[in-house]
């Protein structure tokens, strides 16, 4: 299997969403674990959130690297792609990215109020960061977008599989907007669209990935290149935290951190993951799951 390969002796690593919760716990991961000339740009929409995370990770017994906060709002493309840009002016490209910004969801308001916003960060993040980052990727890099369990297709009726399934990037954002669209005209579930909006829209960001991987995957695999979506399983955030109500098996964010840490910084690559939905180490298959509408599903990883 290939190796591990970095652009030079110092590592750049991007994380977004990434001033509270997982991401924070990634950020912070990731500054233990990579060497002090590395770094680590912490990343959220909030400017005192981020200046405050990132000097909370800057400052733990265990950080090893160097940290630096930057407000990044990835539903905006252009700025996903300026910092795409600078990154590579600066230093040659980036080594580690993760996309795992998301816009929490609240249970007293009805779907369509909340999907557009939803949807933006969510989807149009993980569009901005893919089509960004991709390019300037080195090689060994590590792409990932932090998804979900419900983001493989069979969670979704029968009637949507050839909207994602084989589809472009193009085709999965077409995709992505004809759903909007439907929430907003009041025709999603008529067409088959889950009632509740995270699981349309983790099938779109599994759906991309696989679409961007596509493309590349013979190269990276020769350079030992990863890009791939990862569920870190039940985390116990304040964005989930309205939606369960036993969270007895649930993990704390740096637990949860830790496997898709190990995925990510493993000296060698596991080819079988490439493009695919790694959880706890394990690829579970695109076309698994079943249909459903249920509220369970609503903010599950």
């Amino acid at each position: 299997m290939p190796s591990l390969v970095v652009m030079s002796d110092a590592r750049i690593a991007l994380v977004t969403g990434a001033n509270q919760g997982l991401g924070f716990a990634l950020a912070a991961g990731l500054a233990a674990r990579m060497n002090p000339d590395d770094l680590v740009l912490l990343t959220g929409r909030h400017a005192r959130r981020v200046a405050d995370a990132a000097a909370a990770v800057s400052t733990r017994s265990g950080t090893r690297s160097r940290v630096i906060g930057r407000v990044l709002d990835v539903a905006d493309a252009c700025a996903v792609a300026g910092l795409a840009t600078e990154l590579t002016d600066r230093h040659g490209g980036v080594d580690i990215v993760i996309s795992n910004a998301i816009a929490a969801l609240t249970p007293g308001r009805p779907q369509p109020e909340q999907a557009d916003e939803f949807i933006d960060v969510a989807n149009g993040g993980t569009h901005a960061v893919l089509r960004s980052f991709g390019p300037v990727l080195g090689p060994g890099g590590r792409l990932i977008v932090v998804a979900s369990s419900l983001g493989t297709l069979g969670h979704l009726d029968p009637r949507l599989h050839p909207l994602f399934d084989g589809a472009t990037l193009e085709e999965v954002e077409a995709a992505v907007e004809s759903w909007r669209t439907a929430i907003h005209d009041g025709t999603a579930e008529e067409q088959g669209w889950p009632r509740w909006i995270n699981v349309p829209s983790k099938v779109a960001q599994l759906a991309a990935v696989r679409a961007v991987a596509a493309r590349r995957r013979a190269a990276d695999l020769a350079d030992g290149t990863l890009v791939a979506a990862v569920c870190p399983g039940m985390v116990d955030t304040r964005a989930s935290r309205p939606w369960f109500d036993d969270y007895t098996h649930a993990q704390t964010p740096d637990q949860a951190a830790r496997a898709v840490l190990d995925l990510i910084l493993a000296d060698r690559l596991e080819p079988g993951t490439y493009g695919e939905l790694v959880r706890f180490g394990q690829v579970l298959p695109w076309h698994s799951g079943t249909p459903s509408h249920s509220q369970d599903q609503m903010l599950g990883r």
